[in-house]
């Protein structure tokens, strides 16, 4: 099995951002919502919903999920599913935590 390689990402400061809100992030042509959840937790998703497109950063955040502004489409930030009976996915990203500085790992082909 070939290990996929990743780009090790600069997002910012973890100070800076806000508690349970999401925050997008654009690197290169990919849009990315990142989040800090109640419990400090960093995690990062695809920032669209697999329904029709909403903007996930713009969501509530509740625990490990993420709803979805436009439908309420109930999204984990862990593995990335949607919860039944609704279906679906989106890619989730591994974030890094160094000191303060936020980084997120996007696969490179």
């Amino acid at each position: 099995m070939m290990e996929q390689t990743v780009k090790k990402v600069f997002v910012g400061q973890y100070n800076n951002l806000p508690n349970q809100l999401g925050k997008t992030i654009c690197i290169h042509d990919q849009e990315i919502a990142l989040f800090k959840l109640a419990n400090g937790e960093l995690r990062a998703i695809e920032n669209r919903c697999p329904h029709k497109g909403g903007v996930l950063a713009e969501g509530m955040v509740s625990g490990e999920y993420v709803y979805c502004p436009l439908h309420d489409w109930k999204i984990n930030m862990t593995d990335g599913m949607v919860q039944e009976p609704d279906n679906g996915c989106v890619q989730t990203f591994e974030v890094i935590k160094e000191n303060e500085s936020i980084f997120i790992l996007i696969p490179v082909e």
